[in-house]
């Protein structure tokens, strides 16, 4: 037998044993829902199923779609491989074959791999030059002798801010004694001393010596992989900043200030391209942070040039290069802080970001200096709102109340904690902590978004904007320019004030060239998912209703639809003089349950005001009126269902889960929306309408 996708399956019982294998404990039955491995999901919205059309067990995420698939893509997330490169997908073949201990890879396919992983070059054994040309390597003689640390090496570690929990977390052990026998075939004898302490770095199959006192400072004993990259497996899913370190040391002394870190074999050690692809969609910025010396500094440059395609940037300390003062554990040592080293950060990107910086400059708002008003100008205001971490939005027709509810929205974050604001029937979480809130308008004059922004500073009980609210007018800006813009200035933005509260970007289709360009439309709303995961924040965006009125414009209104975690629909009912907020999208239950919101101008108060919740029995006729549709739609290409194939397509027509789904179905047949029939199987279809 080979080693091939089929091979796969049928070894495995079509993928089952895969998951079992990579999830551990996490997952205990097909079908039994369990947390997400990938990311800090909060309620546990993830299942193993098998998908009878492919006739293959799958994984299921119904809080993030982006990580579901079979598993071969299961594998290939996990170790930064993509199934659709053809070099991707045989290695993460190898590894299901390898970590499940299948034995399916013949002949032919193990010389394959090993002229793959040799360049292509053919040797004989005896040529082979070995990994650790450079380090000492040797063979455990006796089983290594560990101990508990001492108080001299914990003091040892803390002179670098590293503490015992660090040190347990990344399996750095203190070893008493080791026999071993080196290359030459000579054997020795190590032992630890309070003047040569010897560390290790313990693998799967290997541990690596660290003796910081000695001449003989590294040594191997036992199978280290090709890629030898250590704290990989402690970084987290997702995050801002990843530094690429020159050793362990610097990996620890990173991790315990609170930031992410690996390093490599050496400064000068190759990085695989697979492993630069997977984490440059996990992080945004990798970071090299090797020693200030001129090794460390021709090293950096020479990697960020190869690698010019992911954008790896380059950190230089400002330490003198010497022995004692040139790595990120000296920086610490000598009593700098995560702090200063994020400032050190900050000036960095501003020199990276120069031009966009003053760029953004002349389009921030001035509120001491408002712009001279103009001839009257008709603007289309659009306006969102969402949770951390996720995209929301929010859409309507000109004229339904979208602009005055995003007044609502933004007075609610920025008022002080003393103050009472009407958010117009919703809840605003107040900017406690002082980040960021950033709002980029690409459709409103220069003096009209000043005009609307002091009556938003002005509800918000404020005599004039807090410090860390920014408002950028990008109308005069051209399109191709604008995303660039926003991203580059979130960044910086985000590092200045500690994080970001809230992003309105106010008309997102002015950011592409057409509404119906899908490749454009689906990067667009992937990178703003992608930095509200980053930085942790809710960004609020804006989509058009296609001319019907029910659905949102174009490929750009697809995506979002699919993607946004919530949608609002802001309508005017001319019969009561007011809008109405109604929820097309949630995350969490369904739509349909959510009131319907309502607010409207106030003669007394001035402004727009919360006018309370449309009635029970108004709400009962929309979940009627609209439950009624999508059964029409569900059974327009197939008349009659099984309860399975049904509660499955209320679920995929309303995104939510299948308890929702199943209570739905109970509503519609109590309510005569759809019938079960009498048989066996017991069916359902649309009611039989009489003659």
């Amino acid at each position: 037998m080979s080693l091939n996708k089929d091979s796969i399956l049928y070894a495995t019982n079509k993928g089952l044993e895969v998951f079992r294998h990579f999830m551990g404990s996490r997952f205990t039955k097909v079908g039994k829902s369990f947390k997400s491995p990938f990311y800090q999901d909060s309620k546990a919205s993830c299942y193993v199923y098998l998908d009878k059309k492919s006739n293959l067990y799958k994984f299921k995420d119904f809080g993030d779609a982006e990580y579901s698939g079979d598993c071969f893509f299961f594998v290939g997330k996990i170790f930064g491989y993509i199934c659709d490169d053809r070099t991707d997908f045989i290695k993460i073949l190898e590894i299901i074959d390898g970590e499940l201990g299948l034995g399916l890879e013949d002949h032919t396919q193990k010389v394959d791999r090993v002229i793959r992983d040799n360049n292509g070059l053919v040797t004989t054994a005896s040529k082979i030059v070995s990994i650790h040309d450079g380090f000492e390597t040797a063979h455990t003689k006796l089983p290594i002798q560990y101990k508990e640390f001492s108080v001299a090496e914990l003091a040892f570690w803390n002179k670098y801010g590293i503490s015992i929990e660090t040190l347990k977390r990344y399996n750095v052990c203190s070893i008493d004694t080791y026999h071993g026998v080196s290359k030459q075939n000579k054997e020795f004898f190590l032992k630890s001393t309070n003047e040569q302490p010897i560390f290790g770095y313990q693998g799967r199959r290997y541990t690596k010596l660290y003796r910081p006192n000695s001449s003989l400072r590294f040594l191997y004993t036992g199978e280290i992989t090709e890629n030898y990259i250590f704290g990989l497996e402690q970084l987290p899913v997702r995050g801002d900043i990843l530094f690429i370190t020159g050793g362990e040391k610097d990996v620890l002394s990173l991790s315990s200030q609170g930031l992410n870190a690996i390093c490599l074999n050496s400064e000068t050690a190759h990085i695989p391209k697979n492993l630069l692809r997977g984490l440059s969609y996990r992080f945004k910025h990798i970071t090299l942070l090797y020693d200030a010396d001129e090794t460390g500094k021709a090293s950096m440059e020479k990697l960020c040039k190869e690698y010019k395609s992911y954008q790896i940037k380059r950190l230089i300390l400002p330490l003198a290069g010497t022995k004692t003062e040139k790595d990120i554990s000296d920086f610490f040592k000598l009593g700098h802080t995560a702090d200063n080293l994020m400032m050190l950060f900050l000036e960095m990107l501003d020199h990276l970001y120069e031009d966009t910086l003053s760029v953004m400059k002349s389009c921030e708002i001035d509120f001491e200096n408002p712009p001279k008003a103009p001839e009257p100008i008709i603007t289309i205001n659009d306006v969102t709102i969402g949770t951390p971490g996720n995209i929301l939005c929010i859409a309507g027709a000109e004229g339904s109340g979208k602009t005055n509810y995003l007044g609502g929205l933004l007075s609610g974050a920025m008022k002080p904690d003393d103050s009472v604001v009407d958010t117009l029937g919703t809840y605003v979480k107040t900017n406690d902590t002082k980040k960021a809130i950033l709002l980029y308008d690409t459709e409103q004059s220069e003096y009209q978004l000043y005009k609307n922004l002091s009556y938003i500073i002005k509800r918000a009980t404020l005599e004039k904007p807090p410090y860390w609210f920014k408002a950028f007018g990008l109308v005069g800006i051209s399109r191709n320019e604008r995303m660039n813009l926003i991203l580059e200035s979130m960044d910086r933005l985000y590092y200045e004030h500690g994080g970001i509260h809230m992003v309105v970007i106010d008309g997102i289709a002015d950011l592409l060239n057409g509404v119906n360009d899908e490749e454009s439309s689906v990067k667009l709303i992937e990178e703003l998912f992608r930095m509200a995961a980053i930085y942790n924040t809710c960004i609020i965006c804006v989509v058009h209703m296609a001319p019907s009125g029910m659905k949102l414009r174009g490929h750009l209104g697809s995506e979002v639809q699919r993607k946004a975690a919530g949608i609002l629909l802001i309508e005017k009912d001319n019969n009561a003089n007011c809008s109405v907020v109604k929820a097309l999208k949630v995350r969490d239950g369904s739509p349909l349950d959510v009131p319907l919101i309502q607010f409207g101008w106030s003669k007394e108060e001035g402004r727009h005001v919360f006018l309370g919740e449309k009635s029970k029995e108004e709400s009962e006729t929309r979940k009627l009126n609209e439950l009624t549709e999508i059964a029409k739609d569900i059974f327009a290409n197939k008349s009659v269902q099984t309860y399975a194939e049904l509660t499955q397509a209320v679920m995929e027509a309303l995104d939510i889960k299948d308890r929702m789904a199943r209570n739905y179905i109970k509503f519609m047949k109590d309510h005569d929306i759809v019938e079960k029939s009498d048989g066996i199987n017991g069916d359902y279809s649309l009611p039989t309408l009489p003659f």
